[in-house]
């Protein structure tokens, strides 16, 4: 029997390990982001914590091979589990408002030291295989044999542990319920091991863990993740942390660690000055005279909570418009918090590029809002993916795209249109004004400003509505050169991040964002 439940010990050993490492990257993520630089320092780190766990591991269960020690390890690992988050969240809350501060130097001891609490944990349960191995051991010749079946059992269970949290726990209960949820598990494990094993007297010497971590739990772990003035919503899906703030009756759609805004709501007004508008402009890039009822349908990657396929709706006419959102929850959120309910929409719920391509439309405008950094999905970005969105336009069709820079820091939009330019004859770009965005127009026709002008002298005399004026406006106003020799992206090379993190590192280590704060 002891033998049995320790391959069983083992098994949930593992699958709470993956989990306390998923769940972690959710919880650092809701703050930090989920930018390559914050995976490889949470993966790097608990595979660090992972090999000091082996090492101690195997060590220990040679000084002390017995059921006794191998359970109160994996208890302790189990309850510092559950404290970790717990003590974290003080330390997440001020990180939050450094990020809305942009103080970098708190953002970066909230980091590490988030990472930090997970040292015990993660290395405790690094023991747990290797001890397993020294008490299943019987002789030398099944040593091979031992050691495979012990880890495969671990490995099996680090492949569901890989799964329960992103699919189940955290869109079900949120991230700090989800390390609870494990670490009341694997506690539960530990102690019927101790009772199995050591007789259950033993037991009842440990049972202040679990209510120690109970207590605990009801004190710190209720309450709302952000104290961010302004909140009236958040929730955790499987993808983001979801985050709707309103100030003065207008609404705010924030993602994870908040410093983008996705979507904007105010009943009373449409203009928010941002780049949702200046996909307005887009199609009158077409020679003259092009008129609002040329365009037959629009798709939206990157739909959020709807603000730009609103305004569409009140300028175009309620005509057919594909949202491509991939993120359920937000789709929900967009329709209960930003009047996300026009008939003419139907909002998708799949990944864009993926959606796009099983799609039978043909589309007058696509509009790609999934950009900004550090989220720039790479697949959105390459030669053969422009390729399927050219193949989805009309022969007058245009394609629109949000992008992110730095202030003095052009080599994402510069890479873009270097792809773009690969696929389309002309390329066009605006800055939208007190932003960190642009927006890149590609046409499938070749196009230039002065269509774009000459149409705006048109749409003057005709009843048009004014957002769609102001829109073209500012475009021809914020008018950029078309830059030349950026980085062609493809499916094969695509280093969106390496461009992204050494624009973010350089605006850092210029100064600029002290004027930001």
């Amino acid at each position: 029997m002891s033998n049995r439940f320790l391959y069983f010990a083992v098994f949930s050993s593992g699958m709470a390990t993956l989990a306390i490492e998923l769940t972690a990257s959710r919880l650092l993520g809701n703050v930090f982001g989920t930018s390559n630089l914050v995976w490889a320092s949470i993966i790097g780190l608990i595979l660090i914590y992972l090999t000091a766990g082996y090492f101690i591991g195997g060590r220990w269960a040679d000084r002390s091979p017995n059921f006794f020690t191998f359970y109160r390890i994996m208890l302790w690992g189990a309850f510092t589990a559950g404290v970790a988050p717990l003590v974290a969240r003080p330390v997440l809350r001020a990180a939050a408002d450094a990020f809305d501060q942009l103080a970098i130097g708190v953002l970066a001891g909230s980091f590490v030291s988030v990472l930090v609490l997970f040292v015990v944990p993660i290395t405790l349960l690094g023991t747990m295989s290797p001890f397993a191995i020294r008490l299943a051991m019987s002789d030398k010749e099944h040593a091979g044999r031992v050691s495979g079946r012990i880890y495969a059992i671990s490995t099996l269970g680090s492949f569901i542990g890989t799964f329960l949290p992103v699919l189940l726990f955290i869109p079900l209960v949120g991230s700090t319920a989800t390390f609870l949820i494990f670490s009341f598990y694997l506690m539960a494990v530990a102690l019927v091991g101790l009772g199995t094993s050591q007789g259950w007297r033993v037991v009842a010497r440990w049972l202040w863990m679990p209510v120690l971590l109970g207590v605990l739990a009801a004190i710190w772990a209720g309450g709302v993740l952000k104290e961010t003035t302004g909140q009236i919503y958040e929730t955790e899906s499987a993808y983001n942390y979801i985050q709707v703030l309103e100030f003065n009756d207008t609404r705010y759609l924030r993602l994870n660690e908040g410093q983008g805004v996705h979507s904007v709501y105010n009943s009373d007004n449409l203009d928010f000055r941002g780049p949702w508008e200046q996909f307005l402009a887009a199609p009158f890039f077409n020679a003259p005279p092009f008129s609002v009822s040329d365009i037959e349908s629009i798709a939206v990657i990157g739909l959020a909570a709807g603000t730009s396929a609103r305004e569409a709706t009140e300028v175009y006419g309620a005509l057919p418009i594909d949202g491509f959102e991939l993120d359920p929850a937000i789709i929900e959120v967009g329709r209960n918090y930003f009047g996300m309910t026009m008939p003419n929409l139907n909002a998708i719920a799949q990944d864009g590029r993926w959606g796009l391509e099983h799609s039978g439309q043909i589309y007058s405008l696509i509009e790609i809002d999934a950009y900004r950094p550090p989220y720039i999905p790479p697949h959105l970005t390459t030669v053969e993916f422009f390729q399927l969105c050219r193949a989805h336009l009309t022969q007058d069709g245009v394609l629109a795209i949000n992008v992110g820079r730095a202030p003095n820091d052009r080599r994402l939009i510069d890479a873009l249109v270097a792809t773009l330019l690969e696929v389309f004859p002309s390329v066009h770009v605006m800055d939208v004004p007190d932003t960190f965005n642009s927006l890149v127009y590609a046409t499938v026709q070749p196009t230039s400003f002065d269509n774009l002008e000459a149409n705006y002298e048109l749409l003057l005399s005709e009843d048009v509505h004014p957002l769609l004026i102001s829109s073209i406006e500012r475009t021809l106003a914020y008018r950029q050169s078309t830059p030349t020799g950026g980085l062609v992206l493809t499916d094969e090379r695509a280093p969106i991040e390496w461009i992204i993190n050494s624009m973010v590192l350089n605006f850092i280590a210029s100064g600029e964002i002290e004027t930001l704060q």
